[in-house]
């Protein structure tokens, strides 16, 4: 197979690795690009990639939280240039597109585009069209995800560069009154801050996908086998590395962006401790402009 130059620049991207290694590596894996990650990694040539994707659009991420703090809302509305994405006439249509998203529970983007908007009397579809008359891009509304709040706990959101990142963060507590303390009002802000910089992908180890897992120990092996170490001190290497994985995709095991010194554990015990509730994360959700592009999206 003919390895492109698209191929090792995206390859570059993704891994952080030198021109050749890439062009080697694809070689190597045939053109298969996680492959070819897998052996630049075992070559100890490139860090972990949390995503094979880069973002490709323009547009914007909302979130939405209800005022109860109990349903909330992530909405991905796509367009063609970042003029568009920094309009405040299209970020104020995303914003409000993510508050109704609350209220009417859609089943799909298909369902939601039927909808009649909230406070018009024209479907969703319709007020799509019009932001795009008025603004002259081709528009689409890509995704979206709803949360509501399981139990007593309460949610918060967070919108990182104007709209590249968002964040949904569940939490949850004994004492419903909990819920009006400034404190963790505070806390779900900083945790979903730490969603949006640190990329987790699990709240806790126990969350992490099995196959995961064993897609990194089958790495970690081979990276430790190349040392030429006995086989014993090749699997302690390999369990090393992955607490180490542990401590850097579960949310509750990394180290707090705002304090280096404490993990994201120690900092729910604080917290609780302040509140006199115990809090635990109960679930997140982040959505990184453009890192999907599985299916067209609904557009006019």
């Amino acid at each position: 197979m003919e390895i492109t130059a698209k191929m090792v620049k995206d390859l570059r991207e993704i891994t952080g690795a030198g021109m050749m290694d890439c062009k080697k590596a694809l070689g190597e894996a045939e053109g298969d690009m996680e492959a070819a990650v897998d052996i630049l990694r075992t070559k100890g040539l490139a860090a972990l990639a949390k995503k094979a994707g880069r973002a490709t659009n323009e547009g914007v991420v909302a979130a939405y939280v209800s005022e109860t703090g109990t349903v909330g809302t992530l909405v991905e509305v796509n367009c063609e240039t970042d003029f568009v994405a920094l309009n405040a006439g299209f970020a104020g249509f995303v914003n409000d597109l993510a508050a109704h998203i609350a209220a009417s529970d859609p089943a799909d983007v298909a369902a939601l585009m039927s909808e009649t908007f909230t406070g018009r009397d024209i479907s969703v579809e319709q007020v799509l069209g019009e932001v795009v008359s008025k603004l002259g891009e081709n528009m689409g509304i890509t995704r979206f995800h709803r949360r509501v709040v399981a139990g007593t706990g309460a949610l918060g959101s967070y919108v990182h560069m104007g709209g590249k990142i968002g964040v949904l963060v569940e939490v949850s507590f004994a004492n419903a009154a909990t819920a009006a303390k400034p404190e963790v009002a505070t806390l779900l802000r900083d945790i979903a801050m730490q969603v949006a910089a640190a990329a987790p992908i699990a709240a806790t180890r126990d969350e992490v996908d099995a196959d995961v897992v064993a897609h990194e120990l089958s790495i970690y092996r081979a990276q430790a086998a190349e040392s030429g170490k006995p086989e014993a001190i090749q699997e302690k290497m390999a369990e090393g590395r992955i607490q180490k994985f542990y401590k850097e995709v579960c949310l509750t095991e990394q180290v707090f962006v705002k304090d280096p010194e404490i993990t994201i554990t120690q900092l729910l015990a604080r917290v609780s401790k302040e509140v006199g509730d115990t809090i635990a994360i109960v679930g997140f959700d982040r959505f990184a402009l453009g890192e999907t592009n599985d299916s067209e999206p609904e557009s006019c």
